[in-house]
C-alpha cells in the first residue's frame, strides 16, 4: 500500500512548478532520467512531490550500495523496482555461472534498497530474459534456460523476501534482448514458482499490441504474479535504435484506460513506474523530465485509478 502524501511534499510539490501534485501511486522509473547520477535522481523526484522510485543498478554501483542506501533512506521516497538481472539465455559454462552470481548480487541490491526505503517500498528485482546466444535459433532451448535460471535463483530471492519479476519484451528485442515477448510466456514460466517469489513486470511499450493481453493481465492478477505496473507511450516512428523509443504517457497510441483499468481490476495497488528511453527526454533538465512526467500521468493514467 502507498503511504500517504505529507503537507510538505504538497508544498514541496508547488514550489517545483508542478501544476497540480503527483498521484501519490507515481514513481519515477531512474531510466527516464538517465544522465542524472543517483543524487540528482533521488533530488528532483522528491523536490516534485513525486513519491517513489525506482532504481537501476549502475548508479547505485556507482556509489556503492551501503551510500545508495542511505541516500535513499534520507531522501524519504519510497523504493519500487531494481533495473536490472537475467540475461539468462547463455548455455551452460563459465559466462552463464557469471550472470547467475551477478543476479545474486543483485537480489542482495534489491532487498538492501526496499529495506532502505520509505514506508510501502517492494523488493522487486526486474529480469530481462537475454536474447538468443550467438548463432543460435533455438528460441524454444533460450526459453527453458531463462526457466532453469529463474529455478536456481528462487531460493536466493525467497530468502531475501525478494520478488523475481520477469519483463516481457516486445518481440522487435526477441533476438538480441529477451526471448520472453508476451505477458502468458512470462506466466508460463513463473507458475512454476510461488508468486511471492517469482511473478511478471506489466510494462505497457512492450505488451499493448497483444491480442491477448487483458486475459493475460486478469490470468496474472488471479495468479497474484503481478509485481510491477510500468507505463510509458508507443509512437511511431521508432527511432533508429528502438531501444530509444519509449514517450511520455499520452504522446502516443497505446490505450491506457483499457491495460490501466485491467490491471487495476486484479486488485493491483502499488506504486506505477513510468520508464522512459528516448535521448530526447535524457537530453532535457531531470528536474523538468520529472514535472513532465507528473503531467503526463496525471492526465493518461491517473484518471483510470
Amino acid at each position: 500500500m502507498t503511504a500517504p502524501r505529507s503537507l510538505a511534499a504538497e508544498r514541496e510539490s508547488r514550489a517545483a512548478g508542478v501544476g497540480t501534485v503527483p498521484h501519490p501511486r507515481l514513481s519515477i522509473n531512474q531510466a527516464t532520467v538517465k544522465h542524472a547520477d543517483l543524487a540528482t535522481a533521488l533530488r528532483v523526484t522528491a523536490a516534485a512531490g513525486v513519491e517513489a522510485i525506482g532504481l537501476w543498478r549502475e548508479p547505485v554501483q556507482a556509489v556503492g550500495l551501503d551510500v545508495a542506501a542511505r541516500m535513499l533512506t534520507d531522501s524519504g521516497l519510497r523504493f519500487t523496482t531494481h533495473c536490472r538481472g537475467g540475461f539468462f539465455t547463455l548455455p551452460a559454462g563459465p559466462e552463464r555461472e557469471a550472470a547467475l552470481d551477478d543476479n545474486r548480487r543483485a537480489i542482495e541490491e534489491a532487498a538492501t534498497l526496499a529495506a532502505a526505503g520509505a514506508e510501502g517500498s517492494t523488493a522487486v528485482l526486474v529480469l530481462v530474459a537475454g536474447g538468443l546466444p550467438e548463432g543460435s535459433r533455438d528460441l524454444v532451448g533460450a526459453r527453458e534456460r531463462v526457466r532453469d535460471a529463474i529455478g536456481t535463483l528462487a531460493e536466493d530471492a525467497r530468502a531475501a523476501g525478494v520478488t523475481l519479476a520477469i519483463e516481457p519484451l516486445h518481440p522487435m528485442y526477441a533476438s538480441d534482448r529477451a526471448v520472453v515477448s508476451t505477458l502468458g510466456q512470462a506466466l508460463d514460466i513463473a507458475a512454476d514458482f510461488d508468486p511471492a517469489v517469482v511473478g511478471a513486470a506489466v510494462d505497457t511499450f512492450h505488451i499493448w499490441w497483444d491480442p491477448q493481453v487483458l486475459d493475460q493481465i486478469a490470468r496474472a492478477g488471479r495468479e497474484g504474479r503481478i509485481a510491477t505496473y510500468q507505463v510509458c507511450d508507443w509512437k511511431t516512428p521508432l527511432a533508429a535504435d528502438p531501444l530509444l523509443s519509449r514517450h511520455y504517457p499520452g504522446d502516443g497510441v497505446i490505450d491506457f484506460s483499457a491495460l490501466t483499468r485491467a490491471v487495476q481490476d486484479t486488485g493491483y495497488d502499488r506504486d506505477i513506474e513510468v520508464e522512459i528511453f528516448h535521448a530526447d527526454v535524457w537530453a532535457d533538465d531531470p528536474a523538468r523530465v520529472v514535472r513532465r512526467t507528473a503531467e503526463a500521468f496525471a492526465t493518461a493514467v491517473a484518471p483510470h485509478l
